[in-house]
């Protein structure tokens, strides 16, 4: 991956992000997971389809693990994290059901995606953001910009 221009980030947390669009539009599915209703994800299909554009850098990725994506791919990783009230709120807003709703809470009181990322990256790739309120969006941004403003392929 020596040459990008701009780096490839990854954000990723608990719960509701996904690789949605790739997925959709490319049938990158397995199946479907009646306990938790919603389709399962085919990894080694959506590495494949991600493969050639990955290596050009610039792109962002956004889904709720980062544990099968390959860890040349990013140049950093952004997880983002929520008070369990204001998680709570968001999934019952989506409909989730009681079930998804407590194994999610779970995952993040135990940060679960922040250690699998802070495992799966070296040091100084991983960066945890707050996403509870509106205005946190706006500092996320602005914090994601920096470093993309301050990449350069001599930080691999």
């Amino acid at each position: 991956m020596a040459g990008k221009e701009r780096p490839n980030i990854l954000i990723c947390g608990t719960p509701g992000t996904d690789v949605g669009m790739v997925a959709k539009e490319n049938n990158l599915f397995e199946g479907w997971d009646e306990q938790y209703e919603c389709p399962i994800l085919d990894e080694d299909k959506v590495v494949d389809e991600l493969e050639g554009t990955m290596g050009n850098g610039g792109n962002v990725v956004e889904y709720h693990s980062c544990e099968f994506f390959p860890e040349r791919w990013f140049d950093a990783v952004f997880v983002l994290r929520a008070d369990n009230t204001v998680l709570y709120d968001r999934l019952k807003k989506r409909s989730y059901s009681e079930k998804k709703i407590s194994e999610n809470i779970q995952c993040e009181i135990f940060q679960s995606i922040l250690e699998e990322a802070r495992e799966s990256y070296p040091e100084g790739v991983v960066h945890e953001l707050v996403s509870n309120l509106p205005e946190d969006l706006d500092r996320n941004v602005e914090a994601i910009c920096d470093i993309v403003d301050n990449w350069s392929s001599d930080m691999r």
